[in-house]
């Protein structure tokens, strides 16, 4: 429609809110369907950050506009986060808090892109990272992993990919989809390059960093290269670790006056996030954390899991992830095969689709995340769901001709 914007044309709609929108479409139909698809936790969020929510309500702090990037309470304790955590040190004039951290990504695109500008992103990616850039007037640049590496950027491959055009890196670890973590020595040889390009600005989706299993140590970029502090924008959230997906509450630091554009932007769009969620943000961050290893555990129990039933499933491999709660199994196996309904598995889009309708589980196609044939799995599900989903997958791939 020549209504539109043109720029529309260049993006998609997000693979995985659609996926779980389909799901809920079958599970209200009658369908029995295990829904794999969506990135939240479980869990419901802890009682401490709820009653603080609450009490937020009654003291009457929740019901007024807020300042546009975030309360000061809620900064104080965002700084306190990255200096405890992360050895990062952020006075609250270069801190942020936004509508989730989605939406500080793109406030941080909007802020910064210029037609013809480059951002690379390492793929298997988080499928809103490219449609942003997009929508902000850059070009995405795709750095493509393999399973055989871990689905991690070789410092090699990163070099090859800087231009003069290019503005940022988006660095996801753990990631999302593949859970793919870096380690010290890892992350250490990417920050090496990315310390020999100065006009390189690097933006860091640390969402799952406390996500983490077997011993895993997590760093964020400019802890581990101070001399990246000054351009990088170190972007984070209280959505997945502590079980606040719906609450909507993503922040980051970063060089004053980038964090002053962003919240000219916000103040232009949404305004301040949502009183309340700032409130039960502050309790969050501040508060217990002993939650957080209870429910790594049962996560880890899930990753192992999904990982043995998938690789015994034919014609999937299944890599064992450092983190986050995402496996990431490439069906190259089952492509060229057909399906019971007599459907050819032409690439992983067919291979999900006819799964859902057979089996009734839902997972998301890897094409969106930027490598395939592949599927991303969710094991942020009941444990008994998620067993009985793969008991599906494998007698579905056991059933391809």
């Amino acid at each position: 429609m020549a209504f539109l914007a043109e720029q529309l044309k260049r993006i998609k709609p997000s693979a995985t809110i659609a996926v779980t929108d389909k799901a809920r479409a079958l599970k209200a139909a009658g369908r029995n369907v295990i829904g794999l698809g969506a990135g939240e936790p479980d869990f419901d969020t802890p009682d401490n950050i709820k009653q603080a929510a609450i009490k937020a309500i009654q003291d009457g702090k929740a019901s007024k506009y807020t300042a546009v990037d975030g309360i000061a309470e809620l900064k104080a304790a965002v700084a306190r986060k990255f200096k405890r955590e992360n050895a990062l040190d952020y006075k609250p004039s270069q801190i942020i808090v936004g509508t989730g951290g989605k939406q500080v990504l793109y406030n941080a695109l909007i802020a910064t892109m210029n037609p013809g500008d480059e951002v690379i992103i390492p793929a298997p990616y988080w499928v809103s990272y490219p449609d942003m850039v997009l929508l902000a007037g850059g070009e995405p640049v795709a750095v493509e992993t393999t399973m055989a590496d871990g689905f991690k950027m070789r410092p090699e491959a990163l070099e090859k990919a800087i231009t003069p055009k290019t503005k940022w890196i988006i660095f996801n670890s753990p990631s999302n989809p593949t859970g793919a973590a870096y380690t010290k020595d890892e992350l250490k040889k990417v920050t090496d390059v990315l310390a020999r390009h100065p006009h390189v600005w690097v933006m860091t989706d640390d969402m799952y960093e406390h996500l983490v299993y077997d011993d895993f140590k997590f760093f964020s970029p400019a802890q581990l290269e101070p001399a990246l502090y000054e351009r990088t924008l170190t972007v984070n959230g209280t959505s997945k670790a502590y079980c606040m997906t719906g609450w909507r509450i993503g922040y980051a630091g970063g060089p004053e006056f980038l964090i002053k554009a962003m919240a000219m932007i916000q103040s232009q769009s949404t305004s301040n996030p949502t009183a309340v969620s700032q409130w039960a943000a502050v309790e969050a961050l501040d508060g217990p954390q002993d939650f957080i290893p209870k429910h790594n555990k049962i996560f880890k129990e899930r990753r192992d899991l999904c990982v043995s039933m998938l690789n015994q499933a034919n014609g999937l491999k299944c890599p064992k992830p450092e983190g986050a709660f995402y496996v990431y199994p490439s069906c190259a196996g089952a492509i060229g095969k057909t399906a019971s309904t007599g459907k050819l598995l032409a690439n992983d889009e067919d291979f999900v689709t006819e799964l859902l309708e057979a089996e009734g589980v839902a997972v998301v196609q890897g094409t969106p995340f930027g490598v395939g044939p592949a599927f991303r799995i969710s094991y942020a599900t009941k444990t008994e769901d998620l067993e009985e989903a793969c008991r599906r997958i494998q007698r579905f791939c056991g059933n391809l001709k």
